[in-house]
């Protein structure tokens, strides 16, 4: 299941690293965002070492629909009522400065990837709604109207389009970005402590240090497992359906719930969002299937993947200092859908951060605010927490493991235990421990993944329980 992005560019392999060394920054993470902010911080000549568990963008950036926007679905009326219109925008203000970065840099490196034009939209069934989005955005200055006609396949109340934006191969970007990096890849950050990081290669000893591994895996200080939690969504690649100009997305209550852009002839059709871990019956492919033969029944799935992304409680990333008590870590997560823009605009605000500037966008973003607002949505995702905490000590009516089919995993007991057992299409078994290492949550099956998935705080493991993301940072073969 490998998205047309990984299919259509490799990016040349690095090594581990070797032994011990010291540097000015370390950087956790080569995806977009570890890329983008070791570059920028490179250009402002500073000693940057990435670090990463696999290789370069193997994680949620290759799983993107690689759209560079500030259209961030309905948000602009919510951040203005709750944070003010001033927080709201230097939201606005940051992402389209984003984007504009994105465009300098692939001019001035005359980077092939695919850069497009495109206008930006979200759609849905309450044409008021959506009017105020738009006056909401067009207030804070972005390039926002409302329109009524879509070029949707199923009827829409209209929606919010956002002028010049645009979007791009990430990869293929990526590529040109990481050439005069030094990144070890391979190399999993297993500890931080201080100022030095312990990987199973060796250690680096850092001045400074930023975390931009899609999710922390350092829970204290910090408490990023209580503040957010992630989301899988779906997508289909389509030869031979009817051309589509621009992006669409869905705003949020809308009666369809997908997205659409183009790429190289292929028409990309996403949806089937769901809480990581909380997809039992699966799918969502198939759903994704039976709509493309409805609305392009000329169509030919080319391929499929998905994605997954972290989820704030206040719907706006954390970026910037990682903790009051670790003023010389940083942190870039919580992207929501959004992470090639804010990929960018974390670039540009830990660049300043750690090189001392000030800048006009940062107090939004940062990871350290609480208010009035927020504390009710960390609460709750605390109390997903502490619930999946304790969901594995009930009683569960226990499954033969004869019962499960060729193909299949799910929750068993086994020898008198309950245990997760996959069982391949030769009928041999691969039982796993329930228990995500992170913090001990119980998993659950993900049938269209074939994954082991954690719903507290999104860590998946392939069905014989090798890690595939975190925040957990070793596997769950028994």
């Amino acid at each position: 299941m490998e998205s047309i992005w990984s299919q259509t560019c490799q990016i040349k392999e690095r090594a581990p690293l070797s032994g011990d060394i010291k540097t000015e920054i370390a950087v956790i993470g080569a995806g977009m965002a570890g890329v983008l902010i070791a570059s920028a911080l490179q250009e402002a000549g500073k000693r940057v070492v990435v670090l990463e568990a696999n290789r370069i963008a193997s994680g949620q950036t290759r799983n993107t629909t690689a759209k560079l926007t500030s259209q961030h679905g309905m948000i602009y009326r919510k951040l203005t009522e709750t944070l003010g219109e001033k927080m709201a925008r230097q939201y606005a203000a940051a992402n389209e400065a984003a984007l504009n970065e994105f465009r300098r840099m692939i001019a001035e490196r005359q980077i092939d990837c695919d850069f497009e034009a495109q206008d930006a939209y979200v759609y849905g069934d309450n044409a008021e709604l959506l009017r105020v989005e738009a006056e909401y955005a067009d207030a804070l200055g972005l390039p926002a109207s409302f329109v009524e006609t879509t070029a949707l396949p199923f009827p829409a109340a209209g929606a919010v389009r956002f002028e010049r934006q645009a979007q791009f191969h990430p990869l293929k970007f990526l590529k040109a970005v990481t050439e005069p990096l030094m990144i070890f890849e391979n190399t999993r950050v297993q500890e931080v402590n201080d100022h030095r990081l312990v990987t199973e290669h060796g250690t680096v000893t850092a001045e400074k240090i930023v975390f931009a591994c899609h999710y922390p895996f350092v829970n204290f200080p910090g408490l990023y497992f209580t503040r957010m939690h992630q989301e899988r969504s779906y997508v289909l690649a389509l030869e031979n359906a009817p051309k589509m100009d621009g992006m669409w997305v869905f705003a949020d209550g809308a009666s369809n719930r997908y997205s659409f852009r183009m790429w190289n002839g292929l028409l990309l059709l996403g949806g089937g969002r769901h809480r990581c871990g909380e997809n039992r019956a699966g799918g969502r492919y198939d759903m994704l299937r039976r709509e493309a033969r409805e609305w392009f029944p000329q169509s030919r799935e080319a391929a499929h993947w998905s994605a997954q992304d972290c989820v704030t409680a206040d719907g706006v990333p954390f970026i910037g200092q990682y903790a009051a008590s670790r003023p010389e870590w940083y942190v870039a997560t919580g992207f929501q859908k959004w992470g090639m823009t804010t990929s960018m605009v974390a670039a540009m605000l830990l660049r300043d951060a750690v090189c001392g500037r000030e800048n006009p966008y940062a107090k939004v973003f940062d990871p350290r605010r609480f208010d009035t607002e927020t504390i009710p949505g960390i609460l709750k995702e605390g109390a997903k927490a502490i619930k999946g905490l304790t969901k594995r000590l009930l009683q569960i009516p226990a499954e033969a493991v004869e019962d499960l089919a060729p193909g299949h995993g799910g929750s068993v007991s086994l020898e008198g235990e309950k245990v997760g057992v996959y069982k391949d299409e030769n009928g041999e078994i691969y039982p796993v421990e329930l228990r995500c290492p992170h913090l001990g949550c119980q998993l659950e099956w993900n049938p269209d993944e074939k994954s082991w998935d954690c719903p507290c705080h999104g860590s998946r493991f392939d069905k014989y329980g090798k890690l595939i993301s975190g925040p957990a940072q070793t596997g769950i073969r028994e």
